[in-house]
């Protein structure tokens, strides 16, 4: 009988489905924190995470673990050489925040562009005069570079379309494995994107250093904006604020930042020509939900001997999955 360990609060619909599951039995943990959920681990035989760590010191205690299902597509915080050393798989739920995350996207490009931070601020302050500086754009006919072509890339630019916008997209792996069919036309060089850009939208997991950084903010248009709703740290923060600052970029929406939350001393903060949101752009309410039961089904298909492959980040791991 597998015991598992729901660290951090799930949709009630996730909550619903452990509990109508023959045979398992679980702890649940609402508090998202490692702290709050490693002294239950050494029981568990399966693991349900939110966002919160998952060290190797948490690893070596968890001695009946098989499996780690991520409620999400990330697995940043998972120390993932520890479980493939001890042979854990690590699965992640599917498409199931894409239109969430592109939907975030388009509302931080169209917010930033219409400079609706600015706007609600001079009516707060009973400024009725703003609206005379004409400070907003528009988006329709504006050229929009996405980078990263994925599920999200995709979305945005379906979305963007609808607005009338200009799209290209930068994704070198997909250039390699096979364009996707459609409209939009792929860009080789970022450099050469980027100056064509009127905005950019990150959409690609995070590297080994930031794909935007000074260098990349000379080449673009001092009228550009930049939104972020991939991963802190692909932008560089200090540059974009920098930036922004010396006024070579006109504005940037950001949902994710390198520590979260971010300082308080941070520039950014400060800035009424960038929008910012704490992390959100997956976490709406039907979202929450297809993470919920997605990531409640991939440890229940998994001790069934039925979990889907691609959902399984070290694929080598399933080998220790019960027949």
């Amino acid at each position: 009988m597998p015991h598992v360990l729901v660290a951090g609060k799930l949709h009630r619909s996730g909550m619903a489905l452990l509990e109508s599951a023959k045979g398992v039995t679980f702890d649940y943990v609402e508090e998202v924190s490692e702290a709050s959920y490693a002294p239950l681990i050494d029981k568990a035989d399966g693991l349900v995470i939110r966002t919160q760590p998952l060290s190797a010191a948490t690893v070596a205690l968890a001695q009946k673990l098989k499996i780690v299902s991520r409620h999400g597509v990330g697995y940043d915080a998972v120390h993932l050489p520890a479980l493939v050393e001890r042979g854990i798989a690590l699965a992640v739920v599917g498409d199931v925040n894409s239109v969430s995350v592109a939907e975030h996207s388009m509302m931080l490009l169209l917010a930033t562009v219409k400079q609706a931070l600015r706007a609600d601020r001079s009516v707060r302050a009973g400024d009725w005069t703003w609206r005379n500086l004409l400070q907003a754009q528009e988006v329709s006919g504006k050229c929009l570079l996405i980078i990263g072509y994925g599920r999200i890339g995709r979305n945005l630019a379906r979305m963007a379309g609808g607005f009338g916008m200009r799209v290209r997209a930068h994704d070198p792996f997909l250039q390699k494995q096979g364009w996707p069919s459609g409209s939009v036309e792929p860009v080789a060089d970022l450099l050469e994107g980027l100056a064509w850009a009127d905005a950019v939208s990150v959409n690609v997991p995070k590297a080994d250093r930031p794909l935007l950084g000074a260098r990349e903010f000379e080449v673009m248009k001092p009228t550009a904006v930049v939104i972020n709703t991939a991963r802190g740290g692909i932008v560089d923060e200090a540059a974009l604020a920098a930036a922004l600052s010396a006024g070579k970029l006109a504005g940037a929406g950001l949902d994710v930042f390198e520590a979260e939350p971010p300082p308080q001393g941070s520039p950014l903060l400060t800035m009424d020509n960038v929008l910012l949101t704490p992390h959100i752009a997956g976490l709406t309410a039907e979202c929450a939900e297809r993470m919920a039961v997605g990531s409640v089904q991939n440890v229940l298909d998994f001790f069934n001997g039925r979990i889907d492959p691609n959902l399984v980040v070290n694929r080598a791991q399933l080998n220790m999955a019960p027949s």
